[in-house]
């Protein structure tokens, strides 16, 4: 858009400010609609909104948002599901990179506890042509007492570091889709660690559960960390596909958690560690935890 050039107006009786100060507001307006302009905001930048984004969308990004809360929360005591999506809007480019504002309930992951309701999340989620690992900023409120989680954390490693004898165990759920509470700790666990893979896999159309752990082997450590190498199966859904893999967990209550894999893809192995390119560019961020 031209801007055409207007005339100075000659100053009105009794203005004696300086012609400088008198275009000061009107530069200043330039500059801030320059600036908005440079902002990327979806009207600015050739985005267009959905109308009516379907709730399959919606319901996508959601769970991207809670796989990767869930990673950096690295709280077995504290993993959340999602509920429901209370409100979403979806914007779409040329190159097929969406953007979400949601805002969503999530469930207690252990429902054997009777909880239902666990709090409401906003967030932000960001698919860089249709490629995996979104780029998420969340906000979780109403979460799990912070005491509580990190006593149950607390119980849950202390347990681990107790055993006689490291840990080796297969399929767990059983034939019968059973989970001996003695191993729910280690489910939760893997589905901690395998927030992370849900996380870098999940693209606008294809997104993941974890269905069974086929094996665990916890590792003996000279440190205080809990070291466990599991192999879990993957449903990938649209697609339906079963995908192994292997994931090497470290966890320390109050710690970032480390997480490597490497999953069998259906045609090209790759190893997979966030080092791919994907739709995160940048440090993605958490908070109210």
């Amino acid at each position: 858009m031209q801007l055409r050039r207007q005339p100075l107006s000659a100053p009105r009786p009794g203005d004696t400010r300086p012609a400088a100060q008198r275009l000061a507001v009107p530069l200043l307006l330039l500059l801030a609609l320059q600036g908005a302009a440079a902002s990327g905001e979806p009207e600015d930048s050739g985005w267009l909104q959905d109308a009516e984004p379907s709730s399959r969308l919606l319901s996508q990004a959601a769970r991207a948002a809670l796989h990767f809360f869930n990673f950096r929360a690295a709280s077995p005591s504290a993993l959340q599901v999602l509920a429901s999506v209370l409100d979403g809007r979806a914007w779409v480019n040329q190159k097929k990179e969406y953007k979400f504002d949601l805002v969503f309930t999530t469930e207690f992951y252990r429902a054997e506890e009777g909880e239902k309701r666990l709090g409401t999340c906003s967030a932000q989620v960001f698919f860089r042509n249709d490629k995996p690992r979104p780029a998420v900023n969340v906000t979780c409120t109403q979460l799990i007492k912070k005491e509580r989680r990190q006593e149950e954390d607390y119980q849950l490693y202390k347990l681990m570091k107790q055993l006689k004898s490291p840990l080796n165990a297969v399929r767990i759920p059983d034939s019968h889709g059973y989970i001996a509470p003695s191993l729910r700790p280690i489910w939760n666990l893997a589905f901690l660690g395998s927030s992370y893979v849900m996380w870098q896999k999940t693209t606008p159309f294809l997104h993941y559960f974890m269905s069974q752990i086929s094996s665990v082997k916890q590792w003996k450590t000279n440190d205080d960390a809990i070291d466990f190498d599991y192999t879990v199966l993957l449903h990938e859904f649209s697609t339906q596909e079963i995908i192994p893999c292997r994931i090497h967990l470290v966890w320390y209550p109050g710690k970032p958690l480390k997480v490597k894999y490497h999953c069998q893809e259906r045609q090209t192995p790759e190893e997979g560690s966030g080092t791919e390119e994907g739709s995160a560019v940048a440090l993605t961020e958490l908070s109210n935890f």
